[in-house]
């Protein structure tokens, strides 16, 4: 699933915080991360140096913001193995035989209930 978030997901960073989306393919929804700033965001390098040293931990502190955006984009998105889109918790269904999409599910007359309620009547 992380594989499937990482190649949808949205890169909104700008240079003093990182930022990520991913978009429902049935509802559009849209779920994104909490702004993380860059922990240099506030201090302008003051040399070439401090330029070079600054963007080697701009890149690391982004990739881990990216690794910790995918992670929690996956618990809300969903494979649909019939249309192939990924949809939210909301928009994907518990089905009998195959768990899918609200959409493919009404196309195929299937019943099932959304990820998001049986998650929570199981607590």
């Amino acid at each position: 699933m992380k594989k499937l978030v990482e190649a949808v997901l949205e890169n909104l960073s700008t240079k003093e915080v990182f930022l990520f989306r991913v978009t429902c393919g049935s509802c559009g929804t849209e779920y994104g991360n909490k702004p993380i700033r860059f922990s240099k965001a506030e201090m302008p390098p003051t040399t070439q140096s401090k330029q070079i040293i600054y963007d080697a931990l701009y890149e690391q502190e982004f990739g881990e913001a990216r690794r910790i955006a995918i992670r929690n984009a996956a618990e809300h998105m969903n494979y649909c193995p019939i249309c192939k889109r990924l949809v939210c918790n909301q928009c994907f269904l518990i089905c009998d035989d195959l768990d899918m999409c609200k959409q493919c599910a009404a196309d195929l007359e299937q019943q099932g209930n959304p990820v998001l309620v049986s998650f929570l009547e199981a607590k």
